[in-house]
This record gives structure tokens, sequence and C-alpha cells, in this order.
């Protein structure tokens, strides 16, 4: 099955039916009352090796599902426990119909942060989680919500992956951690003159050498590699396309997130 992004983010199947992975788990938490999901992977040996953990967030308007086809961490990094939650429908919204994430702390009652706190704990619990190898990323509004984690709960994170992403307001509590952000061009959703702002002042944050190097390329997708002296690398992943996430940008994202464990 073949799959695109539409122009507001959104992850959809061709044939607008996402087939749901067998070796994929469907999970709930209750969150102050509420019911979350999730599709989860979870290798054989997570109950008994320290593993890697990934959340991955879809864009506005999104599901799970789409997210779990679109990034398919799970195909590309086995040995992770990976984590696709559903976003909730957003007050933001005209018709409180579209799922997403809250882009503010505070905001809709910190719903989001609870989930990740509610489904970072049981994960923890019921499988042996490496505590220095936790990772978030997120395409558009998720990639605005990975921003969101790493200022509110960045001391667990390792290194994160926004992408299609600008959120300039939370810098103030950003602390230098390894980071990566995939931009599109000639996206016109999330204006690539506000992404290009925002990797600045990640690279500035992080004390990034000014001058990047080249760090990998697959088909248009060119990764730019800033070093940080204080181990806190900045990665600006390119293309020049719009809003529409190529195909060869997962597996860029999970060689970056294997390159940095938290110290």
């Amino acid at each position: 099955m073949i799959y695109k992004i539409a122009a507001c983010g959104v992850l959809v199947f061709c044939a607008g039916v996402f087939p749901i992975a067998a070796e994929l788990k469907q999970r709930e938490w209750n969150v102050d009352g509420v019911t979350r999901q999730a599709m989860v992977w979870t290798p054989a040996s997570a109950a008994t090796n320290g593993l890697p953990l990934v959340f991955a967030f879809h864009g506005h308007g999104g599901n799970m599902q789409g997210a779990a086809a679109g990034f398919a961490f799970h195909n590309i990094w086995p040995e992770a426990v990976v984590v696709y939650i559903q976003g909730l429908p957003t007050p933001d919204d005209p018709d409180d119909k579209l799922s997403g994430w809250q882009n503010d702390s505070g905001r809709h009652g910190d719903r989001d942060l609870k989930c990740f706190d509610a489904v970072l704990s049981r994960l923890k619990q019921e499988y042996k989680i490496d505590p220095k190898r936790i990772y978030a990323t997120g395409h558009s509004n998720g990639g605005s919500f990975t921003y969101l984690l790493w200022a509110e709960r960045g001391d667990v994170l390792a290194a994160v992956a926004p992408s299609a992403a600008a959120h300039v307001s939370c810098m103030k509590k950003l602390k230098p951690k390894p980071a990566m952000h995939v931009a599109g061009e000639k996206d016109s959703a999330v204006e690539y003159d506000c992404q290009i702002e925002m990797m600045d002042a990640v690279r500035k944050l992080n004390r990034c050498a000014k001058t990047g190097v080249p760090w990998a390329s697959s088909g248009d997708v060119v990764g730019t590699l800033y070093p940080s002296a204080t181990g806190t690398p900045f990665i600006s992943l390119t293309y020049p396309g719009a809003h529409k996430l190529p195909g060869e940008v997962p597996a860029l994202i999970v060689r970056f997130f294997k390159e940095n464990v938290r110290k």
C-alpha cells in the first residue's frame, strides 16, 4: 500500500484505509478520566533487555495508524519499543473534530503531556526500557508537540527530531540536547523561513559550529551536521519539497537516534 501526506500534514493512504500491522498492538490508558490509545511495537526481548523507546506523533488531523504506516519505525528499528499515540480532538478547531496535540504548556489541561507521562511510566513498569535511549519525533503539529516535550520533559529524552514544525515560543525552556529538524524548502503549511529561524535558535542553544558538514543523504533529502563541543549536535534534514514527508526520512531519523545516547 502506498501512502502520501496531505498538504495539512495528515498522513493518508491513497486508498483511504489504514491497514493495522498484525505485529502492532493497540493499547489503552486512562488519563484524567479520558481513554488514550496508541499502537505499540514491543520486541520479544523487551522484558529482559534494556531497549530504546521511540515516541512518534502524527500531524494535525492524523491518527496513530497513519503515523505507524508513515514512520514505520517498528520495521526500520525492530529492536526498539515504538509508540504511536492517538491525538484527541482539538478545541482550537472550529468544529472540534480534528485530532492533534497541545501546542503550549497548560493548554487543554496539559492532556498530552500527562498522556506522555502515563504511557512512559507504564511502559517502564512493563518492559526493560533503557533510560538513556528515549526519543521523540513528530510531523507538523506532532513536531511542535515534540518541541514542547523537549521543553517540558527534556530530562527524560536522549534526542528529538521534529519535522515540519516551528515552536520559537518554547525556546526559553529548552536545554541543550541532540536535535534533528526536518524541513521542506517549499513548505507553505509551516513556512520554511519560520523553520529556519527555529533551526538557527536551536544551533545557537546547542553551541554548535556555525558551519555544517555533510552527514547523510538519501534521494533529495540532505542532512547537514553542526557539531557541538558540548556533545549536543544539531542536524538539519532538508528536502526541496513542501509539507509532504519524504519516505527516506524515517530511516535517517533512526540513524540519528542511534548515534545519540543520553549521558
